[in-house]
């Protein structure tokens, strides 16, 4: 479903503006249709009508002809100011949204954008853990972000396909782009003179076109965007009032590669879902991974690794921002990922997203993890990141995937770390992986202990600091903010309470493991 707020948020503000909404803007768009004079308008409900041919108050009757129809929202160009209660009084009457459309508007360009909106929706709509990364104006708003500019893609006849919101101040080649229209023409002529349209169908190098204040244009960055060596289109990242990101050309690389799936097969999404359905499949052990490797290009005698993502922070209750996170999440990590690797992989499973990097080079742990420590700094919410082994070949990358999880699940156990490796680690996870045993099977567990925590949880806390203190007890007594004395009563009274030995090891060895269990169990 794609709500007529949804629609908005995409288009933004250069082509249309919310006149009037009777009924909010939670309601369903389904289609876009066109409603001229001299036809009969056809409109089911849901739909939004633009309104063709007639202008102004000349739009009144066809507005009023949608609503009876059951039409969503009609979207009119307006002549004048003088038009605008009566255009909107006819909307509120009709019960129907009425959307201002800017005059210099092409309606092929609008109508092209919104179905696209919808096009990409439907794609994702039936998907589970393979769900598609988001729609071209989701990737566009994540290259912006991590480039720091204002974003467009375009088809390889420089038509807009989506673009990245923002409150800087575009120039006139972004703003005519957008609106459907051709850039200065002197412009445009020099973007040829110097071969950069050449360049993006051509190569992924990343182009630099210096600004031209003479003709009100600023910086650019561009990329070609290629499938199989045929060029599908480009994006365009313009500066804004800030320089652009240290990092941006690199980002941009991946950018495109991402790119590449959604316009492969556009409108559908079908490569990017299928493509994260191969890793899903592959980590589940459902899809042999050699067989994956072949099928995205990688070699499988290659070394590879899995690093794993999950949030820092409690999800939200709301479903829909929770997938707003996620797909932002993972929509990120793909950008840096086929940046890094062509045939990189990134997939959600549950609360977790993971990203499959092959072909790795021969020692190349330490940019594994510098890579990793890219992704969570550019993330758009806190994550913490577990980066799995590197194995020999694709056939043990299960074992990548079983350390990633190993390492995050000690890392939500209290561990204040952003990213980290079992080498950073192996303790925490040796004792969680024990406890998390220990939790599970009651049986394992020594009742005197059991019957202290749950009694005397005082003397329990006491007793564990000064486990932990190796006996020690000024410093185990600081730790708890009492004077040593009283920590010793205190051991001395848990000793009798549970009638445990204290000068037996292997008690205190255990006793230190159990009373570390969660409270409660």
């Amino acid at each position: 479903m794609v709500s007529l707020r949804q629609i908005l948020i995409a288009l933004g503000d250069p082509l249309v503006e919310v006149e009037v909404a009777p009924d909010g803007l939670e309601g369903e768009i389904t289609d876009v249709v066109v409603i001229e004079p001299d036809d009969p308008p056809e409109v089911r409900p849901g739909d939004l009508a633009l309104v063709i041919g007639a202008r102004g108050r000349a739009a009144v009757p066809l507005i009023r002809a949608a609503g009876r129809q059951g039409a969503a929202a009609a979207a009119v160009k307006v002549e004048s100011d003088s038009a605008l209660p009566l255009l909107r009084s006819a909307a509120t009457d009709a019960g129907i949204a009425l959307l201002a459309v800017a005059p210099d508007v092409r309606w092929e360009q609008l109508a092209t954008l919104v179905r696209g909106v919808l096009e990409s929706a439907r794609g994702a709509a039936d998907e589970d853990a393979g769900e598609t990364l988001g729609d071209l104006f989701s990737l566009a708003q994540t290259i912006a972000e991590l480039t720091g500019g204002i974003v467009s893609i375009e088809d390889t006849a420089s038509r807009v396909l989506a673009y990245s919101r923002s409150d800087d101040e575009v120039d006139e080649l972004r703003r005519l782009s957008i609106l459907g229209r051709q850039g200065p023409a002197p412009y445009l002529a020099m973007l040829h003179e110097w071969g950069v349209y050449r360049r993006l169908r051509a190569t992924e190098e990343v182009v630099r076109i210096e600004e031209r204040p003479d003709l009100g244009i600023r910086t650019r960055l561009a990329v070609g965007v290629h499938a199989g060596g045929r060029p599908l289109g480009s994006i365009w990242v313009q500066q804004g009032a800030t320089p652009l990101a240290e990092r941006a050309e690199q980002a941009l690389v991946g950018a495109a590669r991402v790119a590449a799936l959604h316009l492969v097969r556009q409108p559908s999404a079908a490569g990017t879902r299928f493509r994260e359905n191969l890793l899903a499949g592959m980590l589940d052990g459902r899809s042999d991974p050699v067989s994956v490797a072949r099928q995205i290009g990688a070699d499988p005698a290659k070394p590879a690794a899995v690093v794993a993502f999950a949030p820092r922070e409690a999800e939200p209750a709301d479903r829909t921002e929770l997938e707003l996170r996620r797909a932002a999440l993972a929509a990120v990590i793909s950008v840096h990922a086929a940046a890094y690797r062509r045939s990189a992989l990134v997939t959600q499973l549950g609360d977790r997203t993971y990203a499959f990097l092959p072909d790795l080079p021969p020692n190349g742990e330490p940019a594994l993890l510098e890579l990793t420590r890219e992704m969570v700094a550019a993330a758009r919410t806190r994550v913490r990141a577990a980066v799995g082994c590197v194995v020999a070949g694709v056939e043990d990358v299960g074992v990548s995937r079983q350390e990633a999880d190993r390492v995050l699940d000690a890392m939500a156990r209290g561990l204040d770390l952003e990213v980290a490796t079992l080498a950073d680690v192996r303790s925490q996870v040796l004792v969680s992986e024990t406890l998390a045993m220990l939790a599970e099977q009651p049986r394992l567990r020594d009742p005197r202990l059991t019957a202290l925590r749950s009694r005397h949880p005082d003397l329990a806390v006491s007793l564990l600091a000064y486990l932990d203190a190796l006996g020690d007890v000024r410093p185990a007594a600081a730790r708890l903010h009492v004077h040593p004395n009283t920590l010793r009563y205190r051991v001395r009274r848990a000793a009798e309470v549970a009638g445990i030995d204290l000068g037996d090891p292997l008690v205190r060895l255990f006793a230190s493991l159990q009373l570390r269990l969660p409270p409660g169990v």
